[in-house]
């Protein structure tokens, strides 16, 4: 009996195997990394790109006209609430997080989160920064999918509350006292740049390996206390600021500083072709540092005054108007989309999960996301789109309050052409972007669309806001670990 026929099969059939293993290893090394930075009540106007009359921002500048634009990407009005719509796919509420603190920023558990979903893909996930999202230990980002976390506490660096979100007592930003993978490390610098500076140690390390990398960079920067390194506060100090407003600014400018390193190093380590880079902020430009709109911030060199610019919306951080949750989005992938191009169709949040979903080939939580992946319009800025509803609501009702006493107030509906506002006021968006006139005597069909859709999106959510009947926790975790380890061992120096 002749072996030849046998040998013909077992071959072939060799081939065929060697195709597929060759097909599968195409595909897992054709998966982009991802690095998403987002950044702490920045909002949409201080980048010189979008017009700026002072903000310095060259690295910015340049992502920007690298970057694919989603010129009206709505978030959420404060920082929790979007940074669980990054993490979901849903809206905030759906997460039960209805509040920045008070144990109702925890993101429900019940919740498959952005790393656990790309985890199940093959990816590793590093978080860099603020997280706010429970510091107690069962929400903790090492608890919820990251392999590497390195954050502060509560939504800020120093930050207590009378719960438990509070960060390690009096933390400060420079040379902060960093949680790295559950147990505490001293660092030395100004935090953004410690921050970014871990990121890309990281980066580093994980390229080297075989799996796709998420890389997450959220600074707390330039949420208040407003403080900077000297170097960026020196020129809008010598413009005639006060200090909150030099530092806010300069806050900026440092982190352009670390997004033009970040840039470099994936440049150098040939990383660029193949990452995926989105920058964004978590809501609208803060009223603090940046200044009160209508509020003189001082006088220039020359005696002018010096007002606070908003890109001519209304409205700021903590506001349902569109100056609230207007926040830039950029996404690069060079080589794939098209750069310098602007898509003026209304995303938000919600959408950032489902995006990074269908960019990465990670199977999506059943019934869990509510946004859309974004990668059509990516590809083709004319794809046809479904207009739908984003709904903001602003939440922080007093703990114990029942939320459907405020379901009606401090809200907003928004579609591609107008937002609804407070149940009183329609602004056609289109034709009228500072939202100066009301038209809701003109549209009264309009209105009542709106209202029976954001009635019923209500209903739906309000049964998921699972942290209102929540208990004040008795004790504030990172205070308690960070006193027993200085107890047992004390804290190591972090070294880069």
């Amino acid at each position: 009996m002749s072996l030849r026929p046998h040998i013909k099969l077992l071959v072939s059939a060799a081939i065929v195997v060697l195709a597929a293993v060759s097909s599968n290893l195409l595909m897992a090394t054709d998966r982009p990394n991802v690095v998403l930075v987002i950044t702490d009540d920045q909002g949409y106007p201080p980048l010189a790109r979008h017009g700026h009359p002072w903000i310095r921002t060259p690295h910015l500048d340049a992502l920007h006209d690298a970057s694919t634009r989603f010129s009206r990407f709505l978030v959420c009005p404060t920082c929790s609430p979007t940074r669980s719509a990054l993490m979901t796919g849903r809206h905030s509420m759906r997460n039960g997080v209805t509040h920045t603190i008070l144990e109702r920023e925890r993101l429900t558990l019940d919740a498959v989160t952005l790393p656990q979903m790309l985890s199940q893909a093959g990816y590793k996930s590093g978080i860099f920064g603020k997280w706010h999202l429970g510091d107690e230990e069962l929400y903790q980002p090492h608890r919820r999918g990251f392999d590497h976390a390195f954050i502060h506490g509560a939504g800020g660096i120093g930050q207590a509350y009378d719960c438990s979100c509070a960060d390690v007592p009096h933390n400060s930003y420079f040379d902060p006292v960093v949680r790295m993978n559950g147990s505490f490390v001293k660092t030395h610098g100004f935090c953004t740049d410690v921050f970014f500076r871990a990121a890309m140690d990281w980066i580093d390390e994980a390229a080297k390996a075989d799996a796709p990398f998420f890389a997450y960079i959220a600074t707390n920067a330039p949420h208040g206390p407003f403080l900077a390194p000297d170097e960026n506060k020196k020129r809008f100090l010598e413009m005639g600021f006060g200090d909150e407003q030099a530092a806010f600014y300069g806050m900026i400018e440092n982190i352009d500083d670390n997004v033009g390193r970040l840039m470099k190093l994936l440049q150098e380590q040939d990383l660029d072709r193949n990452t995926v880079v989105i920058f964004m902020s978590d809501n609208g430009m803060t009223g603090g540092g940046s200044g009160k709109l209508g509020t003189s911030l001082g006088h220039d060199s020359e005696g002018k005054e010096i007002m606070p610019y908003n890109s001519e919306m209304r409205g700021l951080k903590g506001s349902p108007d569109e100056g609230g949750v207007r926040v830039p989005f950029f996404v690069r992938w060079d080589g794939h989309w098209q750069a310098g191009r602007d898509i003026d169709r209304i995303a938000g949040d919600i959408d950032v999960f489902p995006t990074i979903a269908a960019i990465t080939g990670a199977e999506l939580p059943a019934g869990q996301v509510e946004g859309r992946s974004l990668l059509p319009l990516l590809e083709d800025a004319q794809t046809s789109w479904t207009d739908r509803y984003f709904y903001t609501h602003v939440g922080r009702w007093a703990t114990g309050k029942e939320p459907n006493d405020f379901q009606w107030k401090n809200f907003s509906v928004r579609n591609q052409r107008f937002r609804f506002v407070n149940n009183t006021e329609l602004f056609d968006m289109e034709a009228d972007p500072g939202q100066k006139h009301n038209v809701i005597e003109q549209y009264p069909d309009v209105v009542t669309e709106i209202r029976t859709a954001y009635d019923a999106w209500w209903k739906a959510t309000r049964p998921m806001m699972v942290n209102e009947s929540a208990e004040m926790s008795p004790t504030r975790p990172f205070h308690e670990l960070y006193q027993a380890q200085l107890a047992n061992g004390g804290i190591p120096e972090w070294k880069p």
